[in-house]
């Protein structure tokens, strides 16, 4: 059991060799493709918290049968196929997971199933027609709330046909609901991009033996195919690595090695934005393991410096912004962000919960109505309120590591979403953290 309320002293160190867990959105859509796949999936290194749980519970209600073998490191999933998903005599809950209700939009839009998708209090606060609208062009009888938040309430029997798509937002999640929608459609599904966002979604298709195309920014697929079952094998994911990567270049001499870390090129503006502050990072031992480039990833303690961050990394990195601003706070000048409008609509507004939160341990910090401007200094103690934002606890977190007074920070079990070993893993690594 994670404890809510957690005291960090200051001063701690990270060194060593890590293995942080599964990447949580390869492992969403490997439960998903498996299920939807003709034959047996098995995924080993499947990480299982409880966002990705949440998923495994939406296909069990829709008949899936998913085995949890070996203490949980290996998923058997008994694949339906494309049209054996049964309607759910329950509703469909996402908990705190916003890849799974968007994804899930797309796929029981394409199956016709009826059926009511829900989540906790900060997922039903996130809004959804950026996904909706495109499935009701598709023909999918949906709706929401009337400020477009979720529950998503989704009628049976709809048929769906293709739809040529350009995102308003670039977004990973709304491009993969359109495409798994597009499977069922009749015709060719087509989504085109503002910019790249990861493609776990295309690859892992082409390994299910689906034919997916792209011309420039434009994602293709031609409805009716069917899925092959396929062994996945889950790498280590970049966006918890993000936050040991952030506090092995704060802490003070030391050095840290993340092992298998997906280093897909559609998910590495994190690496990009710190080497462009200064940080000394190398990537060692490249290869690909189930399709997915992965790697070793070696850095040192460095010091950064303020960067103005190209836009064009914005989408590559923007779940890791919340560790990315505690990088800032710490560097030396200013740091500016623009383009990440999309931060104030996730599990909290991360722009302003962590401008609050920096602010309270004496950053100086001006916000921006898609963004943020930091001039890095020293960094006090202070009581931070994740505000149920499993991102928000662990970046605070790393911040103890250049803070000079104890960090209170509240909230903290809702790092069970995508990193519950994220407490041992860090004290293991040299930090001071304890129950308050």
């Amino acid at each position: 059991m994670i404890p809510d309320t957690l005291r960090l002293e200051p001063g701690g160190t990270l060194c060593g060799r890590l293995r942080v867990p599964g990447d949580k959105s390869i492992s969403h859509r490997a439960v998903m493709f498996g299920a939807l796949a003709d034959g047996v999936t098995e995924v080993r290194d499947c990480l299982m918290g409880e966002d990705v749980r949440a998923t495994i519970a939406a296909f069990r209600a829709m008949g899936v049968a998913i085995e949890e073998l070996d203490q949980g490191r290996l998923l058997r999933i008994q694949g339906r196929g494309r049209d054996g998903l049964i309607t759910p005599s329950t509703v469909l809950d996402c908990g705190n997971s916003g890849t799974s209700m968007r994804l899930l939009s797309g796929i029981v839009a394409g199956a016709g199933l009826k059926a009511i998708l829900t989540g906790d209090d900060s997922l039903r606060r996130r809004p959804m027609r950026r996904v909706t609208d495109p499935l009701e062009q598709m023909g999918a009888r949906i709706t929401t709330q009337a400020n477009g938040n979720p529950p998503i309430k989704l009628a049976a029997g709809a048929a769906l046909h293709a739809i040529d798509y350009a995102l308003p937002v670039a977004s990973a999640q709304v491009k993969s609901a359109i495409l798994l929608a597009g499977l069922f459609a009749t015709g060719t599904t087509k989504v085109t991009e503002p910019a790249p966002t990861r493609d776990h979604t295309e690859r892992m298709l082409t390994g299910f033996g689906v034919r997916v195309e792209r011309v420039g920014n434009q994602i293709s697929v031609d409805g009716g195919q069917r899925l092959t079952a396929a062994p996945i094998v889950v790498p280590a994911d970049i966006s918890s690595a993000a936050f040991f990567l952030v506090g092995a270049a704060l802490a003070a001499a030391t050095e840290v090695v993340m092992e298998a870390v997906g280093i897909n090129p559609t998910r590495t503006g994190v690496l990009d934005i710190l080497r462009l502050m200064g940080a000394d990072i190398r990537v060692r031992n490249t290869r690909e393991i189930g399709g997915e480039p992965v790697a070793d990833l070696h850095v040192r303690a460095s010091a950064l410096h303020g960067i103005e961050v190209p836009r064009t990394l914005v989408p590559l990195a923007i779940d890791e912004f919340p560790v990315l601003f505690v990088a800032a706070a710490c560097a030396k000048g200013l740091t500016r962000v623009t383009g990440a409008e999309e931060l104030r609509h996730k599990e909290s507004d991360r722009i302003e919960t962590m401008a609050t939160g920096l602010r309270a341990m004496g950053a100086q910090v001006t916000t921006l109505p898609d963004g943020m401007e930091i001039i890095g200094g020293p960094l006090g103690g202070a009581t931070i309120e994740a505000h149920g934002d499993h991102r928000i606890a662990m970046s605070f977190a790393i911040a103890s590591l250049r803070a000079t007074q104890p960090l209170t920070i509240h909230g903290w079990a809702t790092i069970a979403t995508s990193f519950p070993t994220f407490v041992d893993l860090a004290r293991a690594a040299g930090m001071r953290i304890h129950p308050a």
